[in-house]
């Protein structure tokens, strides 16, 4: 009885052990350092090496000489690993890379404005580039280095480690960005800054704000006050709509700046301007206003092209905007302009080019403005018509790549999705990611291509929930595919690596879709 009593208490012992070093094991993987293989977008180069660097209260991060456009980097950065650690870390400057510690160094060599490196020992974090958005790239990768609870927005007691090597990274494409639609629904500011946050850490860098459209118009222009009062008034299901004030969009701008995000704005037109329309009557033919519009239907509104009033009104609008806006591109839309006749049409593209030329900006707009002779300098967005976007290559616009086929976010994954519609395609993330823009349309290699842009536009969505569930997991492989070589990328690589960021999107109370084609990793 004695022996089997013992026995029985063994076996109660041992089974106990073993569940404190599986829980043991279950707490060490949540706070494991994620291995560089884990990183999105790919870096073109990883060398991992053995051991680790540690955070802890009494490190050292310094900026590597004075530096005022890099200060703001580090500080971000610090920003975001005090929140996440408890510690009250600080920058310092430094005029040499010392012993130990984590350093920022600005310095020449590198192959482009954008690249970066990263040195990581188990004594020194040395981030360096030669620009002040290489080392924002180079923290972002950092962030992602560091254990997923990073991504809290509460302190967790993790070992905040950083797995050893070191990384060499440039982008394969100059522009790499997501569009957001503030017309169809409106995000309110908290909201847009959100959505930069996201592109952020992908390392995307340009937001395309499509501010105007038939169910609302969502920036302040001074000189024509009813836009906001009377077209800002609603939106798609007739909501209450909303607006920025040029205020706000100068925050919006300014946030964005800090995160090497250039904001590209844009006012539909001759088509989807009916907020316009239904503010001021002289810009209809009839004079007359239209209808308040809350419903989804394309193709129906058009300025009245042969009146000098529309032109002025364009004029000012450009002019307004031109001045909130650091960036250099306008984007003028021109799509779907259905109710525009061709040969009204073309010369309405022409004299609206010519009014942002005026204002000292470039001209973007979506495929269709091909049909007009498209000013230098200017692009083309490609998201329907590959006969429009090769008539712009032959005129020497260069082409921002938005097949709606493939980068529309707004696009259900499949017939059960929740949120989108699917006019253009199913997209599941394997389709988002799986393409390469300089092989998708015959006569439109690398080097017409600007960049590439994912655009979610928001008729069923209206709120942060409903952006995150279309979002994410394909903005991921968006961004990848914007910085990362196509010889470098492939699914079924990726889709590991995606599958391994469950954590950090969790972290962060993203609500993903969990497509069954990735590999989710808890």
């Amino acid at each position: 009885m004695i022996a089997k009593k013992w026995f029985l208490q063994g076996l109660i012992v041992s089974a106990a052990l073993i569940g404190c070093n599986e829980a043991t094991k279950e707490n060490s993987a949540t706070s494991a350092s994620p291995a560089m293989d884990e990183l999105i977008p790919k870096p073109v180069e990883t060398k991992p090496a053995e051991g680790n660097f540690e955070i802890t209260e009494k490190t050292t991060v310094a900026l590597v000489g004075v530096d005022s456009a890099a200060t703001h980097i580090v500080q971000l950065f610090l920003d975001k690993l005090n929140s996440s650690t408890g510690f009250s870390l600080k920058s310092t400057t430094s005029a040499n890379i010392e012993a130990t510690g984590i350093f920022f160094q600005m310095k020449s060599g590198f192959a482009s404005p954008e690249a970066y490196s990263l040195e990581i020992s188990k004594d020194k974090i040395i981030a360096s580039a030669s620009s002040a958005a290489g080392l924002f790239y180079a923290s972002q990768t950092l962030r992602q280095l560091l254990p997923h609870d990073i991504e809290l927005n509460s302190v967790s007691k993790v070992s905040w480690t950083v797995a050893a090597g070191t990384i060499n990274d440039h982008p394969e494409y100059a522009v790499r960005g997501s569009m957001l639609d503030v017309a169809r629904h409106f995000f309110d500011i908290n909201e847009v800054k959100t959505f930069i946050d996201y592109i952020a850490l992908y390392k995307m860098n340009s937001l395309h704000l499509h501010l105007s459209d038939d169910q609302g118009w969502r920036i302040e222009i001074k000189s024509w006050p009813k836009l906001t009062e009377i077209g800002g008034s609603t939106e798609v299901g007739g909501g209450k709509g909303g607006f920025y004030t040029q205020e706000q969009y100068k925050e919006i701008v300014k946030y964005a700046q800090d995160r090497f995000i250039t904001i590209i704005p844009e006012i539909d037109m001759p088509g989807h301007t009916n907020a316009a329309l239904a503010s001021y009557p002289e810009l209809n033919c009839n004079d007359s206003a239209t209808k308040l519009y809350t419903g989804t239907e394309v193709g129906f509104s058009s300025f009245c092209t042969k009146k000098e009033i529309t032109y002025k009104f364009i004029d000012d609008v450009i002019r307004e905007l031109a001045a909130l806006t650091p960036g250099a591109y306008i984007h003028i839309g021109g799509d779907e302009s259905h109710a525009t006749k061709t040969e009204d049409y073309i010369p309405f593209v022409n004299k609206v080019q010519a009014i942002v030329k005026k204002h000292n900006k470039q001209i973007i707009g979506w495929d269709e403005i091909a049909l007009a002779t498209i000013l230098p300098n200017s692009a083309a967005q490609f998201w329907a018509d590959s006969a429009n976007s090769t008539n712009a290559v032959k005129q020497g616009a260069k082409i921002m790549m938005s097949p709606a086929k493939r980068a529309y976010l707004d696009m259900q994954y499949d017939s059960t999705s929740k949120f989108g519609l699917h006019w253009a395609a199913y997209i599941e993330v394997k389709d988002g990611y799986d393409w390469d823009p300089a092989n998708y349309v015959k006569g439109i290699n690398k080097e017409n291509i600007l960049g590439i842009e994912a655009a979610l536009w928001s008729e069923t969505i209206g709120n942060m929930d409903e952006i995150e569930y279309l979002l994410f997991p394909r903005l991921p492989g968006y961004a990848e595919i914007g910085w990362t070589a196509p010889a470098s990328r492939s699914w079924d690589e990726y889709k590991v690596r995606l599958g391994k960021h469950a954590p950090r999107m969790k972290a962060m109370k993203i609500d993903y879709y969990p497509s069954k084609q990735v590999d989710w990793k808890n």
